[in-house]
């Protein structure tokens, strides 16, 4: 199940990494052995893919802190015991210096997890509702202020890891079995988008390979997990186009025949994993910026407080 993944690949490091001795021993361990779960609490309906512009307060009342807004888009806040969540705790400094990170107990009281249906039958987002919350200082994940690195971290984690499984939906091997089960392998268009989505397969792996090893020798996911990110969203896409070219109609029809209808659900899914963990934009700029050292984009609440920033 994602949540697995989730808590074991991007949550576990990260409290590995800004943790205290304590939240690694109580939170960081069993989060890595999958003994307890955790999901993210990140977006916002008015920070998406602006993530720096989140408004969810979190008030420090004494060694607890009041949590009050909303999370939106949360994967599977409503089968998970934890969250981890970003809150803006200054208002008077620019957005990126006045957040600070917290596990927050999602069966706790002021929480409130509602389901959102998707247009493709599943169920796994939920918006999250803080109303005075309250949760001890024990639970903040680094220091006060540092959301933003936290943040970032989490995400970097995220981007390295994107389709790394193969299971968020099709990938090269089920598409060829799709095209040996339909008779089509002597296609020439079918065998020219094969080819294509497997070299970017290939391609992907080595630069998820790479990011890959640059965190195992200690260092921080960099902007080679906005790449493979861009790499996976795009043949996603692709594959959905080769699949859509295989089947034609039958890929609406649920007939029970093997590779048919199971693909809608992949066609339907593919255009959302180009928003989640940043979406395609927010890697483009990630790569023009820090990569190819072009001009940041135009900002206007640069150095202005989160308060008095125009939004």
């Amino acid at each position: 199940h994602e949540l697995i993944s989730v808590t074991t690949k991007l949550i576990a490091p990260t409290i590995e990494k800004y943790g205290t001795p304590e939240q690694i021993e109580r939170y960081g361990r069993p989060f890595m052995r999958a003994e307890m779960f955790c999901c993210q609490l990140f977006s916002e309906p008015g920070a998406g893919s602006d993530l720096a512009n989140l408004s969810c307060k979190a008030v420090r009342d004494g060694d607890n802190w009041v949590l009050n807004g909303q999370k939106v888009w949360s994967s599977n806040a409503h089968i998970a015991p934890w969250g981890f969540a970003i809150c803006r705790t200054d208002v008077d400094v620019p957005k990126h210096a006045g957040m600070t990170a917290f596990l927050v107990p999602l069966q706790h009281p002021g929480v409130d997890v509602r389901g959102i249906q998707q247009m493709n039958g599943g169920a796994s987002f939920n918006e999250v509702f803080f109303s005075d919350a309250v949760i001890p200082d024990e639970y903040r994940v680094g220091a006060v202020g540092e959301g933003w690195k936290v943040a970032l971290t989490v995400l970097g984690f995220e981007r390295n890891s994107s389709g790394g499984s193969g299971r968020r939906g099709g990938d090269f091997h089920d598409l060829l079995g799709l095209a040996v089960a339909m008779g089509r392998t002597a296609d020439p268009i079918v065998r020219q988008g094969l080819a294509s989505v497997y070299a970017k397969q290939r391609v992907r792996d080595w630069a998820r390979f790479r990011a890959a090893a640059a965190v195992r020798l200690g260092g921080s996911a960099g902007p080679e997990g906005s790449i493979g990110k861009l790499l996976w969203t795009n043949a996603m896409q692709e594959i959905s186009a080769v699949a859509s070219k295989i089947l034609g109609p039958a890929l609406a029809a649920d007939t029970g025949e093997w590779g048919t209808f199971g693909w809608n659900d992949h066609v339907l899914g593919a255009p959302g994993y180009r928003i989640a963990g940043g979406s395609d934009e927010i890697q483009r700029n990630i790569i023009g910026e820090r990569v190819l050292g072009l001009p940041g984009e135009p900002r206007l609440d640069r150095d202005v407080a989160f308060k008095d920033a125009p939004r």
